[in-house]
């Protein structure tokens, strides 16, 4: 699958008015479900295409080349339905009964959840914060830790909770990442569960194959990929000297510095993409069941997308010329969208470097999302 040109286009002329709305507008949400991105995780049984990872997130980087916002809300909602993939039937009737397309949020950070077990489920009440893209959604998965037993994601329909509008961020203003709220506890069926550890065993209710991929592998890269998108992105604004200090594209050229400063930026973001198309490639390789060493490798790579990210922003931030000071400016506007990208946990690689050296020598694996 490849996103069309003309889809392209769309998202790149709607990025302004989204960053402006805090959301992403809703004709470049039904142009990017037409394309089959949302769909590319579900199941064939359910009308999906089961379609490979590493063709996913070289579409989101397609995406993100237009606008980063697009690509990191409409590529976390899509990777959701492989998470609903592997829970229980029942929960999947649910979800694609209206078809393929589900569009489901997430916040999975357990702080502001209370969980408490009864009888055939959990009550479920809090706040979570960052749920990309959750104004365009019917479902959210939200994390949550049942005392005794250990984390969960909640599966909730959106007649159970509301949606409370914080988001106003220096960058990714588009995915509108808002909290989710649910004020009085509401009853969540075990079916519409999925345990922690089931996700690491790669317990889940398909044939054997594509789904016994770890759900963490395909999650991890959905939070940094598009990062290697607006790269390129600003590389094209190099190119073509869109709002940047002057027009004179001789002087960029005959400049030792700048050029060495792009060339390093672009392998950045070019060896970031080809780490991940390797990886998936070796996953499926191994029949979809990589070992717990080269789980915990993946796991740092992926985590050091966001760090090379940023040091090509910032390689490029320094010759970006006087316009880019100025608020609004096209250059700024992927600079701080790419910082905002590393913010998240998953792309913090201290502990991943840590657990990795560690496994490296003989330890045991401390991770269990992965």
């Amino acid at each position: 699958m490849a996103i069309s040109a003309s889809t392209l286009e769309l998202v790149a002329a709607r990025a302004d008015e989204g960053r402006r709305n805090r959301r992403i507008a809703d004709d470049v949400v039904n142009a990017v479900i037409a394309e089959g991105l949302i769909r590319h995780f579900t199941p064939v049984a359910h009308g999906g295409l089961e379609g490979k990872p590493q063709d996913f997130f070289l579409d989101q980087i397609a995406i993100a080349e237009a606008d980063m916002s697009t690509a990191w809300a409409l590529g976390i909602i899509a990777v959701h339905n492989y998470q609903i993939a592997l829970m229980d039937p029942r929960a999947q009737a649910e979800v694609w009964a209206p078809g393929p397309d589900a569009m489901v949020s997430s916040s999975y950070n357990p702080v502001g959840a209370c969980a408490q077990a009864v009888e055939g489920g959990v009550m479920l009440s809090g706040r979570w914060g960052w749920s990309s893209g959750s104004l365009h959604c019917n479902w959210v998965l939200l994390g949550g830790v049942i005392p005794e037993e250990g984390y969960r994601t909640f599966l909730v329909s959106a007649t159970d909770y509301r949606i409370e509008d914080t988001w106003y961020t220096m960058g990714l203003q588009a995915t509108g990442s808002n909290d989710i709220v649910i004020d009085t506890p509401v009853f969540v069926p075990d079916y519409r569960t999925h345990r922690q550890i089931d996700g690491f065993l790669g317990v889940h209710h398909q044939p054997p194959g594509y789904y016994d991929l770890p759900w963490a592998q395909v999650f991890i890269r959905v939070v940094n990929t598009s990062a290697i998108g607006a790269v390129r992105h600003a590389l094209s604004l190099f190119r073509d000297r869109v709002g940047l200090g002057t027009t004179d594209m001789t002087k960029s050229a005959g400049d030792p510095d700048v050029l060495d400063r792009i060339a390093r930026a672009s392998l950045l973001a070019e060896t970031s993409a080809k780490v991940m198309v390797r990886n998936f490639e070796e996953m499926e390789a191994a029949g979809f069941k990589p070992s717990i060493l080269d789980r915990v490798r993946y796991r740092y790579e992926a985590s050091l997308v966001g760090d090379r990210c940023i040091e090509a922003m910032d390689l490029l931030m320094d010759v970006a010329g006087g316009r880019s000071v100025y608020t609004g400016n096209a250059f700024q506007d992927l600079w701080h969208d790419v910082r905002m990208a590393r913010a998240h946990v998953a792309n913090n690689p201290a502990g991943f470097a840590r657990n990795y050296g560690a496994v490296l020598m003989g330890a045991e694996n401390t991770d269990m999302f992965l």
